[in-house]
Protein backbone atom coordinates (compact mmCIF):
# COMPACT_ATOMS: atom_id res chain seq x y z
CA UNK A 1 0.00 0.00 0.00
CA UNK A 2 3.17 2.49 0.64
CA UNK A 3 4.61 1.49 -2.05
CA UNK A 4 1.34 2.25 -4.46
CA UNK A 5 1.27 5.65 -2.96
CA UNK A 6 5.05 6.37 -3.15
CA UNK A 7 6.63 4.95 -6.17
CA UNK A 8 4.27 7.76 -8.38
CA UNK A 9 6.61 10.55 -6.51
CA UNK A 10 10.34 8.77 -6.89
CA UNK A 11 10.95 11.17 -9.93
CA UNK A 12 9.75 14.61 -8.04
CA UNK A 13 11.62 12.63 -4.65
CA UNK A 14 14.52 12.11 -6.47
CA UNK A 15 14.21 16.12 -8.23
CA UNK A 16 14.05 17.21 -4.73
CA UNK A 17 17.45 15.17 -2.96
CA UNK A 18 19.05 16.66 -6.24
CA UNK A 19 18.65 20.41 -6.29
CA UNK A 20 18.54 20.25 -2.27
CA UNK A 21 21.93 18.50 -2.10
CA UNK A 22 23.64 19.96 -4.98
CA UNK A 23 22.50 23.30 -3.24
CA UNK A 24 23.87 22.32 0.42
CA UNK A 25 27.19 21.21 -1.03
CA UNK A 26 27.37 24.39 -2.81
CA UNK A 27 26.83 26.65 0.32
CA UNK A 28 30.16 24.83 1.87
CA UNK A 29 31.90 25.98 -0.88
CA UNK A 30 30.70 29.67 -0.94
CA UNK A 31 31.82 29.34 2.73
CA UNK A 32 35.59 28.51 2.08
CA UNK A 33 35.50 31.07 -1.24
CA UNK A 34 33.81 34.04 0.23
CA UNK A 35 33.78 33.79 4.38
CA UNK A 36 30.10 33.70 4.30
CA UNK A 37 27.80 32.16 6.98
CA UNK A 38 30.53 31.82 9.01
CA UNK A 39 33.25 30.25 6.76
CA UNK A 40 36.94 31.35 6.46
CA UNK A 41 38.48 32.20 3.29
CA UNK A 42 41.70 29.49 2.74
CA UNK A 43 44.74 30.63 0.95
CA UNK A 44 44.06 30.52 -3.12
CA UNK A 45 45.34 27.55 -4.30
CA UNK A 46 45.59 25.61 -1.31
CA UNK A 47 43.96 21.97 -1.11
CA UNK A 48 41.08 23.66 0.87
CA UNK A 49 40.55 26.27 -1.33
CA UNK A 50 40.69 23.88 -4.32
CA UNK A 51 37.97 21.89 -2.58
CA UNK A 52 36.08 24.81 -2.10
CA UNK A 53 36.04 25.36 -5.79
CA UNK A 54 34.46 22.09 -6.17
CA UNK A 55 32.05 22.02 -3.52
CA UNK A 56 30.69 25.19 -4.69
CA UNK A 57 31.04 24.66 -8.99
CA UNK A 58 30.08 21.29 -8.65
CA UNK A 59 26.87 21.57 -5.96
CA UNK A 60 25.64 24.15 -8.91
CA UNK A 61 26.05 21.98 -11.86
CA UNK A 62 24.46 18.99 -9.57
CA UNK A 63 21.62 21.29 -8.20
CA UNK A 64 20.70 22.69 -11.80
CA UNK A 65 21.57 19.30 -13.43
CA UNK A 66 24.06 20.48 -15.75
CA UNK A 67 27.00 18.24 -16.35
CA UNK A 68 24.95 16.43 -13.19
CA UNK A 69 27.05 13.30 -13.67
CA UNK A 70 30.98 14.33 -14.19
CA UNK A 71 29.90 16.82 -10.97
CA UNK A 72 28.42 14.38 -9.02
CA UNK A 73 31.60 11.80 -9.52
CA UNK A 74 33.79 14.78 -8.92
CA UNK A 75 31.84 15.49 -5.81
CA UNK A 76 32.23 12.06 -4.33
CA UNK A 77 35.84 11.56 -4.98
CA UNK A 78 35.90 15.46 -3.06
CA UNK A 79 34.39 14.28 -0.19
CA UNK A 80 36.06 10.68 -0.08
CA UNK A 81 39.17 12.47 0.01
CA UNK A 82 38.15 14.87 2.93
CA UNK A 83 36.57 12.07 4.66
CA UNK A 84 40.17 10.41 4.52
CA UNK A 85 42.50 12.90 5.13
CA UNK A 86 40.90 15.16 7.22
CA UNK A 87 38.33 13.21 9.23
CA UNK A 88 39.59 10.27 9.69
CA UNK A 89 43.68 11.00 9.58
CA UNK A 90 44.62 7.37 8.26
CA UNK A 91 44.42 6.84 12.31
CA UNK A 92 43.87 3.19 13.07
CA UNK A 93 42.04 3.64 16.62
CA UNK A 94 38.20 4.68 17.51
CA UNK A 95 38.70 7.57 15.28
CA UNK A 96 37.89 5.28 12.17
CA UNK A 97 34.32 6.09 12.91
CA UNK A 98 32.57 8.71 11.54
CA UNK A 99 30.29 9.09 14.77
CA UNK A 100 34.01 10.16 16.58
CA UNK A 101 35.92 12.03 14.14
CA UNK A 102 33.09 14.34 12.98
CA UNK A 103 33.09 12.98 9.29
CA UNK A 104 29.19 12.21 9.00
CA UNK A 105 28.49 14.65 6.32
CA UNK A 106 31.45 13.99 3.96
CA UNK A 107 30.54 10.24 4.36
CA UNK A 108 26.90 10.65 3.22
CA UNK A 109 28.05 13.67 0.82
CA UNK A 110 30.39 10.89 -0.86
CA UNK A 111 27.80 8.26 -1.11
CA UNK A 112 24.58 10.77 -1.98
CA UNK A 113 27.41 11.88 -4.96
CA UNK A 114 28.16 8.77 -6.01
CA UNK A 115 24.62 7.66 -6.48
CA UNK A 116 23.39 10.72 -8.40
CA UNK A 117 26.38 10.04 -10.84
CA UNK A 118 24.89 6.74 -11.25
CA UNK A 119 21.62 7.74 -11.47
CA UNK A 120 22.33 10.87 -13.87
CA UNK A 121 20.29 14.58 -13.43
CA UNK A 122 17.23 13.09 -13.62
CA UNK A 123 14.05 15.56 -14.53
CA UNK A 124 13.93 18.83 -14.57
CA UNK A 125 17.13 19.83 -15.64
CA UNK A 126 19.00 21.82 -17.40
CA UNK A 127 21.46 19.31 -18.93
CA UNK A 128 22.62 15.45 -18.62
Amino acid sequence: MLAALLAPQRDRAYLALRVVSGALFAVHGAQKMFGVLGGHVPEVGTQIWIGGVIELVAGLAIALGVGTRLAAFLASGTMAVAYMQFHWEFRFDENVFPVVNGGELAVVYCFLFLYIACRGSGKASVGS
